[in-house]
């Protein structure tokens, strides 16, 4: 399993975002999964990502995620517009297994609301990986 990037903030539903917990209104963020959904997915074979210009909202599906395994919901961890979508997840879905805090990241939102977020050592306590 990957070491947790100190400097993100986590979901209950193991997705993530690249800024602290007490993320601003007007900040663009990246997300994606962490290494223990990936652990719990297995090899991911499909994303189903939400488009740029979509509204998420944060606690609310947003996606999907497919593995060998199962079909996992994408939940966003904060509420406004998708700025961005990583293009290369869609030719290579491993890169979300193989580097699920950098390369791997899944899209990008400007942030309108922060939802309930966790900083990388709660994270990993709820976890059990502390």
């Amino acid at each position: 399993m990957a070491t947790l990037p100190e400097n993100f903030s986590y979901s209950e539903d193991h997705e993530w975002i690249d800024a602290a917990t007490d993320v601003a209104a007007g900040t663009t963020v990246k997300i994606g999964i962490t290494s223990v959904a990936t652990d719990r997915l297995g090899e991911v074979v499909f994303a189903e990502l939400p488009e740029v210009g979509d509204t998420v909202t944060h606690s609310e599906t947003c996606g999907e995620v497919e593995s060998t395994k199962s079909v996992s919901d994408l939940y966003a961890p904060v509420s406004g517009t998708v700025t961005a979508v990583n293009d290369a997840v869609h030719d290579d879905y491993a890169i979300i297994n193989n580097d699920p805090f950098g390369e791997g990241w899944l899209f990008q939102v400007e942030v309108s609301e922060a939802g309930p977020l966790a900083t990388a050592a709660e994270y990993a306590k709820a976890n059990g990986i502390a």
